[in-house]
């Protein structure tokens, strides 16, 4: 599977200006099987009263990444946008198919407190797998990254790939390398980790980078190859091994 991270750091509160990127970097990675943008993309992250650039229902954004799909026949994962939907304002992740079709969406469950997140957000209460090219795919955002507990309950749903997009401060750059080859690593899965500040990487499950950003805008693509996973699963199977039965 050919992937494709769209890294760019949005212009806060720049709508017009966020779409025109995201549709140039889409353009220029769509001999891609999967392209995902960063977290928040839409208006940066994140201008204030949150409520005033809230795209509603997500019509726009979902129109954006359908049309975008479709026209290169590639599979986006929509990073993020905020999202007013049923009188609540949700940080929102679209995936869309080949055909164009929105398949599922995520609510950051996980909200940033130390940047006031809970106060604008509504938290997500549910995981979201899907299956793109045949393969079963996970979707967390940003700060769902410092939770394991969350990322094996993904992985128990079969998520063979878990695609995060991602307004992570470059100050705490450290921790989050180590987290996202952890995650990989524990659940032994594939992690794609896109970044608006810059730094994006993809690891396989044995924690190894297979391709990893600089900091400017960028397309940072890679293949992985899903056999792989299934070798390292056959010679240990970390899962299957869990003692459930520990109090």
């Amino acid at each position: 599977m050919r992937i494709s991270i769209a890294q760019f750091k949005s212009v806060l509160g720049a709508v017009e200006e966020n779409f025109s990127t995201a549709a140039r970097l889409i353009a220029a990675a769509q001999n891609s099987d999967v392209i995902i943008l960063p977290e928040l993309w839409t208006t940066g992250y994140y201008p204030t009263p949150v409520e005033n650039f809230a795209d509603k229902d997500g019509e726009r954004t979902k129109k954006f990444i359908c049309a975008a799909a479709k026209k290169f026949s590639v599979n986006i994962i929509g990073g993020s946008a905020i999202v007013e939907s049923g009188g609540k304002i949700f940080n929102r992740c679209y995936v869309a198919n080949r055909r164009g079709e929105i398949l599922a969406s995520y609510d950051k469950a996980h909200l940033f407190s130390f940047a006031k997140e809970d106060e604008v957000f509504s938290a997500g209460d549910k995981i979201s797998v899907v299956e793109l090219n045949g393969v079963k795919c996970g979707v967390a955002i940003c700060y769902d990254l410092r939770f394991p507990e969350f990322f094996r309950k993904i992985a128990l749903a079969s998520a063979e790939i878990i695609f995060i997009p991602a307004a992570w401060s470059l100050k705490r750059l450290t921790p989050r390398q180590i987290l996202t080859k952890a995650r990989a690593i524990e659940n032994q899965i594939f992690i794609v980790f896109a970044n608006s500040s810059g730094k994006s990487e993809i690891i396989n499950p044995l924690g190894e980078i297979l391709a990893e950003s600089g900091r400017g805008e960028e397309i940072l693509t890679t293949e992985i190859n899903l056999d792989e996973r299934k070798e390292i699963i056959k010679n240990m199977n970390l899962l299957a091994d869990r003692n459930l039965n520990v109090d």
